[in-house]
């Protein structure tokens, strides 16, 4: 509900303070006075296209502040939270413009962007009159408007938790078959390598075992005449042992005699001998087992260069080949498994699909219902409103499965035939002003309490009508007021009689000078001042007792 309009320095009006209450409100006076000016001060506090021509001549900057009660309204709830726009009990909607055209925006003093004001506005707040009428002729709000007369809001929040889950396997069914394909590409290669690379079965340390073995048996033959030389050396002439042997008996012979003077000689060469002859048996030993094999260093070669030119090949040592080898095999077998993962996560999205499509469905059947429903509820408020040839039709157009959206599978749209035999056609396109605001009184009445904004603005819904016709008018708006708050802006004493709160808006100038500028004011009435206001509106210029009383009976009619 909006409960207060504060305007200061816009077009005629210099300073405004204005509580409203709930029920339906009339905003009535003569032409020019500045009742637009009120509804184009709201629209601007909403978040409407502005510009500096609003700003009262002399003044700097106007403001235009729009105080609400905060609705129950979860999309709104969720927008200020997204927004981090704290609200306790109520909102405060400020626009800012300045003369030079500059504009600001708040929301809860909070600075935010026009286009966030608009949205949070278009929430709150829905015009409908001749020339600027919007919310119910916008057809991408029609299909949440019929959800919300069905009572269906609960089923299209479930169908949308089923359509981000589909979504959800839809994208995660892509990421893996394009990285299933992108691995195809490399199975080949991965099925050779690996059976190489197996084939092989490189070991740790393996290549500088080989490259050892391969330079001792390049350099064997070379190694073994060394060694030949040095044992016949060892061996010639009896050999080093026994001669050592018997320079050690000689001594020992004489050690007794030599008085101790012997002893480190004998010792020392009987370890000589000791050791002359293990020297001598590990160089024959050696010599034994260095025999040159052609087709042992061919075998040796053949597997050294094998293993390195497998490392070159993927790019890394001979001692990394085993991990090269588990790293690769391991892809490969991702691959092979990754197979059964793609047939598991199709299922999966075929299945939620499926889900979804269902639901969808049985919305579609549910919409389909309410549409009927709503269709005789628009019918029945059209003849008193002078609309008793027009014919009102909720168009549910279905989508092929695969274009289902969160919302499911129709785009709903209202559409209206002022005349009998005329087709059916979006109401923006065929319907005149007048028309065309009692098409969108006759809507909200039947959609009364089931969505939309939560304050209704109808800007001379009455226009080019009267009598009967103004009576009913006034009797739908008045039943409109029962569920959201509405103000009406009208010159028929019919539709003013029926209002809860009265608002008198005339035009004065403070002083007589002629640079007096003049200003709009606006005035709550009561009794005898709102009979006053209607007998006018019924008379003229010239109030009469008869025009009173007719007030009087319109009046009473209406309480």
């Amino acid at each position: 509900m909006l409960t207060a309009l504060s305007i200061r320095d816009i077009v005629l009006i210099e300073a405004l303070d204005l509580a409203l209450d709930e029920g339906l409100s009339a905003l009535t006076g003569e032409t020019g006075a500045g009742k637009s000016i009120l509804l184009d001060s709201l629209g601007l506090a909403t978040g409407a296209r502005a510009d500096a021509g609003l700003v009262r001549s002399g003044a700097e900057k106007g403001t235009a502040t729009a105080i609400f009660e905060t609705p129950s309204n979860r999309a709104l709830k969720a927008l200020l939270e997204e927004s981090g726009i704290e609200e306790e009990g109520e909102l405060i909607l400020r626009r800012v413009q300045s003369a030079d055209g500059r504009t600001r925006a708040f929301v809860n003093d909070q600075p935010v962007s026009v286009a966030l004001l608009r949205q949070i506005g278009d929430m709150l707040v829905e015009v409908h009159g001749q020339h600027d009428t919007h919310g119910l002729l916008d057809a991408a709000t029609h299909r949440g408007l019929l959800d919300a007369f069905g009572g269906l809001e609960k089923d299209v929040r479930a169908l949308t938790d089923l359509h981000g889950a589909w979504k959800a396997a839809q994208a995660e069914l892509a990421t893996e078959t394009e990285e299933i394909e992108r691995a195809r590409a490399d199975a080949d290669y991965l099925r050779v390598a690996v059976g190489e690379l197996r084939e092989l079965a490189p070991e740790p340390g393996e290549e500088d075992a080989l490259a050892g073995e391969r330079t001792l048996m390049m350099s064997a033959e070379k190694i073994s005449a060394d060694l030949t030389d040095a044992l016949a050396t060892l061996e010639d002439d009896g050999g080093v042992e026994a001669r050592l042997a018997a320079a050690l008996g000689r001594l020992e012979a004489r050690q007794d005699a030599a008085a101790g003077r012997l002893d480190a000689a004998v010792s020392a060469l009987d370890r000589a001998v000791v050791e002359a002859g293990e020297a001598r048996a590990q160089v024959a030993a050696v010599l034994d087992g260095l025999e040159f094999d052609a087709d042992r260093l061919e075998q040796v070669e053949g597997r050294l260069f094998a293993l390195r030119a497998a490392a070159r090949k993927h790019s890394c040592t001979v001692d990394d080949l085993p991990q090269v080898t588990e790293r690769l095999a391991a892809r490969l077998e991702d691959i092979e498994g990754g197979e059964g993962r793609l047939k598991e996560l199709t299922a999966a999205a075929v299945q939620a699909h499926e889900a979804y499509l269902a639901r969808a469905r049985k919305l579609s059947d549910a919409r389909a219902t309410a549409a009927r429903k709503l269709d005789k509820a628009v019918a029945k408020e059209l003849p008193p409103l002078k609309l008793d040839k027009a014919r009102f039709h909720t168009e549910i157009d279905i989508v092929a499965d695969a274009d289902g959206g969160p919302d499911g599978l129709d785009r709903v749209r209202f559409e209206v035939a002022t005349n009998p035999g005329a087709p059916f056609a979006p109401l923006a396109k065929i319907a005149s002003g007048g028309e065309l605001a009692r098409f969108m009184l006759a809507l909200k009445v039947s959609l009364a309490a089931r969505g939309g904004a939560p304050v209704l603005i109808f800007d001379e819904v009455d226009a080019g009508v009267g009598g009967a016709v103004a009576q009913a008018v006034g009797e739908r708006l008045a039943k409109l007021a029962q569920a959201v708050q509405v103000l009406v802006v009208t010159h028929s004493p019919q539709v003013a009689a029926r209002a809860d709160n009265h608002l008198k808006i005339e035009k004065r100038v403070k002083g007589k000078a002629k640079s007096d500028l003049p200003a709009t004011h606006v005035t709550p009435l009561e009794s005898d001042a709102r009979r006053e206001e209607i007998a006018r509106m019924l008379a003229g210029a010239t109030v009469t007792d008869a025009a009173r009383a007719a007030a009087d009976q319109l009046i009473g009619a209406g309480s």
